[in-house]
């Protein structure tokens, strides 16, 4: 008995002697897997060890396993230079159309740290295990199927690579979240197609480039074309303006010298209906009683300072109706003269 004793003293102080500390830094978190199980089950453990800690175990009997919980970047990409891995390990396959196509990819991923029980247990027993054997292997694998439903032309279009990029992300949670992983983002970068292809893109982008310069110079052109148009315009409409403006002038003018006139007309016509009532008054005033005294009074006015001869009228005397007048009248008049000057003594 004492023996059995004294064994088992043994192998416990064994076990203690080999017994050590582990520390999970701030962002990972740990996992201990059960060799032999003095209590308990023997297996993965699905305690959670948090991080920041030191965290007890018997190598002998446990071991322990540590994974980091930050988001975790797989860099596929041409260049080796570039990528995570330092390999040229961008992804190859063909367009739906026919042409090779290289793409680079970038895969952001995390674990779930409630499930990292379930990542030791059926997946990958440490980071580097989960992410070069597992996520990167899948993720190589899946994105050629779905990228390659594009048509090559589509590769140009950023918003058809973005909607793909979704769909792998989709499709690669459906395949890692059971296993306790989540896919973050799925990112394009660069693509290249065969050199043949590749230069025949390129010339028809020179030639698209050259089309653009001569389309942009004929929408010059045209432009230019359209200012000159408007400034023709604007000289024609200004000279209409000015033609307008003196048509308004001089039918204003003529307008007013209308009116003028017609006021004029209008005076000259009330000053005549005005004259021509006074006349009429002057008649009637003539055809009554006192027209025969202002009669009178006119002829006495005409007479006044005037000669006057008389004539004999009698029945045995002159004919006024076979007198010439005129003749008597110089008659009378040499004879008045001749009487003045037999009157005048010579001096």
């Amino acid at each position: 008995m004492k023996t059995n004793f004294k064994i088992i003293t043994i192998i416990l102080a064994g076990i203690l002697a080999s017994s050590c500390m582990v520390k999970t830094n701030e962002t990972e978190i740990g996992i201990k897997i059960k060799k032999l199980a003095i209590f308990g089950k023997s297996g993965v453990q699905k305690d959670i060890y948090s991080p920041g800690q030191y965290h007890f175990y018997i190598p002998v009997l446990t071991e322990f396993k540590k994974f980091d919980t930050r988001l975790q970047t797989i860099d596929m990409t041409y260049d080796s230079k570039t990528g995570d891995s330092r390999l040229q390990d961008d992804l190859l396959f063909k367009t739906i159309d026919g042409n090779d196509i290289s793409l680079d990819v970038i895969i952001q991923y995390r674990i779930i740290p409630d499930q990292a029980y379930n990542i030791v247990q059926y997946v990958a027993t440490n980071d580097y295990e989960l992410k070069n054997t597992i996520i990167r292997t899948i993720s190589r694998s899946k994105p050629r199927d779905i990228f390659g439903e594009l048509k090559t032309e589509e590769f140009y279009i950023s918003k058809k690579r973005e909607s793909k990029s979704e769909v792998v992300k989709e499709e690669l949670n459906k395949i890692f979240q059971p296993m306790g992983i989540i896919v973050e983002s799925v990112l394009t970068k660069d693509y290249r197609f065969n050199k043949a292809y590749q230069q025949a893109i390129e010339d028809k982008k020179i030639a698209d480039q050259s089309a653009e310069r001569n389309k942009s110079a004929t929408s010059a052109a045209i432009e230019e074309y359209k200012k000159k148009m408007e400034e023709a315009q604007g000289e024609v409409n200004k000279t209409i303006a000015a033609v307008d403006g003196e048509f308004k002038k001089a039918q204003i003018e003529a307008d007013a010298y209308y009116d003028k006139m017609a006021k004029m007309a209008q005076a000259v016509d009330a000053e005549g209906i005005s004259e021509a009532k006074g006349i009429a008054k002057y008649n009637e005033a003539l055809a009554g009683t006192g027209g025969k005294a202002m009669v009178k009074l006119e002829i006495a006015a005409a007479l006044k300072g005037k000669k006057i001869f008389l004539l004999p009228m009698s029945q045995g005397g002159m004919n006024i109706k076979t007198t010439n007048i005129n003749d008597l009248l110089n008659t009378y008049g040499i004879m008045s003269l001749s009487k003045d000057k037999q009157a005048t003594p010579d001096k």
